[in-house]
C-alpha cells in the first residue's frame, strides 16, 4: 500500500538523495532540504569537454576529474543495487589496475591487498572494532564517467523535491511530526523527517528536539581534506607506472608529507584519460621527486574540503545507537549519512535507505 505522508529529507548528499529515492519508490511526497545549490555532497565529477560542460574546449577535454571518492568497493552490493534500479547498472565499472605501493620515502614498495586503506585510516563502518582488510581484497568499482553518474540518476527522478539553497536550522514537534525552522525564515510542517546531514549539524538539530545524548555525536572529528588531480604525457615519469597507485608511509604523513596517497586514475579506471593554486604546486614537486617526472604537468584543480572524512571515536556505534532508541520514542525522526554510519559512498547508500525504510514503517502505521 502507498503512503501518502510527507517526509522531509535533510540533505542531499548521497544519504540524503538514496532517502529520498527510497521514499518516493513507496509514493510518499518527498522535499529534500539542502544548504548548498549544488546536490551531491562531496561527490563532485568534473568531465571538461563534455557536451553541456562549462568552459571552452582546452587540454582537459577528455578528462575524468573527481574532486571527491573516485569509487567504492566492489564487495559492497548497496551502491550497485541502487544504480541497476535507477537504470545505470550498465555504466557500472571494474578497477582494471591491482596493487598498490608504499613510498618510504627512498622507494616504493609492494602492498598486501587492503593495506592501503588501513594504513590511510579509512573507516569503511562506524564501528571502529570492525576489520576492514577482508572486503577490501575485492577491489574497487566506479561509473563510466565519474561518480556523480549515480548523483545525476538520483536527481532525474526525485529532482523536482529538491529544494537547493534551503537548509534546516530548527526542529520541533508538530501536531502531526515535526515544524522545520528553515534558512530565511520559513517553516515545512512533515509527518516524517530524516537528517541526512554531517554529524555536528544533525547533533544540534536532534539535541534541541529533546534527545540530549545526542550531544555525543558531535564527537565525530571531520579532517580537512585536499585531492589534487595532476595531467602528465605518458612519458613524463622515469619508469613506466603499474598498479592504482601507492600511499606514504605513516612516518612521512606525520612529517607533513604534501602527498598522502596518490592513486593513478588513468590505469585503475577505464576511460579517465585520453589515450591551481599552492596544493597542486606542493603535490607536483612531491611527485616529481617520487616519481622521477620530468616538466610541468598539462594542467592541475585541486578540491579543498574543509570538512572531510568523518573518524569515529571508540564507542561511536554505541552512541549511534542510543540515539537511535530514544528517537524511536518520538515522531518519525531518523539519522543516516557518513556521520553515523561509515563512511564510505555505499555505507551512506545503505544508511539513507535505511532510515527511509524506518520512517516509512511509522508514518506508514
Amino acid at each position: 500500500m502507498a503512503v501518502t505522508a510527507t517526509v522531509a529529507v535533510a540533505g542531499a548528499g548521497l544519504a540524503g538523495l538514496s532517502a529520498a529515492w527510497e521514499l518516493s519508490r513507496a509514493g510518499a511526497t518527498v522535499v529534500v532540504l539542502d544548504a548548498a545549490r549544488r546536490p551531491g555532497g562531496v561527490v563532485v565529477t568534473e568531465r571538461p569537454g563534455a557536451p553541456g560542460a562549462p568552459g571552452a574546449p582546452g587540454a582537459k577535454d577528455g578528462f575524468v576529474i573527481e574532486g571527491g571518492p573516485d569509487g567504492f568497493l566492489a564487495s559492497e552490493a548497496d551502491i550497485q543495487d541502487l544504480a541497476r534500479e535507477t537504470g545505470i547498472g550498465g555504466r557500472l565499472v571494474d578497477q582494471l589496475a591491482s596493487g598498490s605501493s608504499l613510498w618510504t620515502g627512498r622507494r616504493l614498495e609492494p602492498l598486501a591487498e587492503g593495506q592501503a586503506a588501513a594504513l590511510l585510516g579509512i573507516q569503511i563502518s562506524s564501528d571502529v572494532e570492525a576489520q576492514p582488510a577482508a572486503p577490501l581484497q575485492c577491489g574497487f568499482r566506479s561509473f563510466a564517467t565519474g561518480m556523480a553518474d549515480l548523483v545525476e540518476a538520483l536527481v532525474a527522478r526525485v529532482g523536482p523535491a529538491i529544494r537547493p539553497a534551503q537548509g534546516v536550522t530548527g526542529l520541533a514537534p508538530a501536531t502531526r511530526g515535526w515544524r522545520l525552522s528553515l534558512t530565511g525564515g520559513s517553516t515545512l510542517e512533515a509527518e516524517g523527517v530524516i537528517l541526512a546531514l554531517p554529524a555536528w549539524i544533525a547533533a544540534r538539530l536532534v539535541t534541541a528536539a529533546g534527545v540530549p545524548a545526542a550531544r555525543r555525536l558531535d564527537e565525530v572529528i571531520y579532517y580537512p581534506t585536499t585531492t589534487v588531480s595532476l595531467a602528465y604525457r605518458e612519458d613524463q615519469p622515469a619508469t613506466p607506472l603499474a598498479g592504482t597507485g601507492f600511499v606514504s608511509a605513516p612516518e612521512l604523513a606525520e612529517g607533513g608529507a604534501a602527498v598522502r596517497a596518490c592513486s593513478y586514475s588513468w590505469l585503475k579506471y577505464p576511460g579517465r584519460a585520453p589515450v591551481d593554486g599552492d596544493p597542486a604546486v606542493a603535490a607536483h614537486a612531491e611527485l616529481a621527486r617520487i616519481l622521477g617526472i620530468s616538466g610541468s604537468p598539462l594542467w592541475s584543480r585541486a578540491f579543498t574540503w574543509t570538512r572531510g572524512l568523518p573518524r569515529y571515536q571508540s564507542g561511536h556505534a554505541g552512541h549511534v545507537a542510543a540515539v537511535r532508541e530514544r528517537l524511536a520514542r518520538l515522531p518519525p525522526l531518523a539519522i543516516a549519512g557518513a556521520g553515523f554510519d561509515g563512511a564510505g559512498v555505499s555505507a551512506c547508500v545503505k544508511s539513507g535507505r535505511e532510515a527511509a525504510r524506518q520512517v516509512l514503517r511509522r508514518v506508514g502505521a
